[in-house]
């Protein structure tokens, strides 16, 4: 784990919460001068902390209406790179996970319809070393959230436990 200052915490809290904030705003919240947040800032791209800056687009707004979690059981450890070579490159595909329990993957892919989903779906079946997948269709996403919390676990609310 990556050793962080409070300041660390502050500025990467700030730009969670706005990742197109001037440098200038987030010197006066966190109480430093420019060159000093720009230095800072300049570090935590270089330790990988923060890998990037991207717009966070709402998904059924520009026509991508489907989401689900696909498990996918892939036979044997030598065709898992393969697997995960392929569904990477796939641009459905949101995330990739290897899990334990059932399954080896777990995928999160949007789609613009159910028709795509079965295109996809087909393609990942057809992928060397796949023998099974479960696909889950997400109804309704209560919470999605890119951010993390930077909170230490002892602050963590335990809702009274």
């Amino acid at each position: 784990m990556e050793r962080l200052d409070p300041i660390d915490v502050a500025i990467l809290q700030h730009l969670q919460e706005d990742g197109r904030a001037k440098r200038t705003e987030i010197a006066d919240a966190v109480g430093l001068s420019l060159p000093a947040v720009s230095e800072r800032m300049r570090k935590l791209e270089e330790r990988g902390i923060v890998s990037g800056y991207h717009a966070h687009l709402d998904a059924r707004r520009v026509g991508i209406d489907v989401a689900a979690f696909v498990r996918v059981a892939v036979d044997g450890s030598d065709h898992y790179a393969g697997f995960v070579d392929a569904a990477v490159a796939m641009p459905q595909v949101q995330e990739v996970h290897a899990i334990t329990g059932e399954g080896s993957h777990l995928l999160k892919v949007r789609v613009r319809s159910t028709s795509e989903l079965e295109r996809l779906l087909d393609a990942l079946q057809r992928l060397s070393g796949v023998h099974a997948t479960q696909t889950s269709l997400v109804l309704s996403t209560p919470k999605e959230s890119p951010s993390l919390s930077l909170e230490e676990p002892a602050a963590v609310a335990t809702n009274g436990h």
